[in-house]
């Protein structure tokens, strides 16, 4: 008895999940790539066309040299402390005579910012109001 073959029937429908495989690595890598390829220490912060400038008040300084050194400057004297629990100590002393002065931190361009947000963290700690940073206009 000879069997007559029945022709293939020809199938019309593509199987996807090797694509589906590729793209889900294909994803995989872009999201461990992604952050690698971000180039870190370069900001660049806004000029300041013009500064709102209160001259009714001298504010404190605090300044912060290129070797992490801090020192207070008011009214053209000037005090160099260790710590910033110093520098706390020496400004709530300063605005224990008139608490409404303001406080601005200047810090030298090669100062990590790191550096800077933590003199201005502990001045925000003690409840100093006025806490800001001191900018160079155009």
């Amino acid at each position: 008895m000879a069997r007559t073959r029945r022709p293939r029937r020809s199938m019309n429908q593509i199987n996807v999940v090797p694509y589906i495989d590729v793209m889900l690595v294909l994803l995989v890598i872009f999201m461990v790539a992604t952050p690698m390829m971000q180039s870190p220490g370069v900001v660049n912060l806004p000029t300041v066309g013009k500064a709102d400038q209160e001259a009714s008040v001298e504010p404190l300084r605090v300044e912060i040299g290129p070797d992490g050194e801090l020192t207070l400057t008011d009214a053209g004297k000037s005090e160099t402390v260790a710590d910033a629990r110093a520098l706390v100590t020496l400004v709530q002393d300063r605005l224990a005579i008139k608490a409404d002065r303001p406080v601005v931190i200047a810090g030298d361009k090669s100062v990590r910012y790191e550096t800077v947000m933590a003199t201005m963290d502990a001045l925000k700690a003690a409840n100093v109001a006025r806490v800001g940073l001191l900018v160079r206009p155009k």
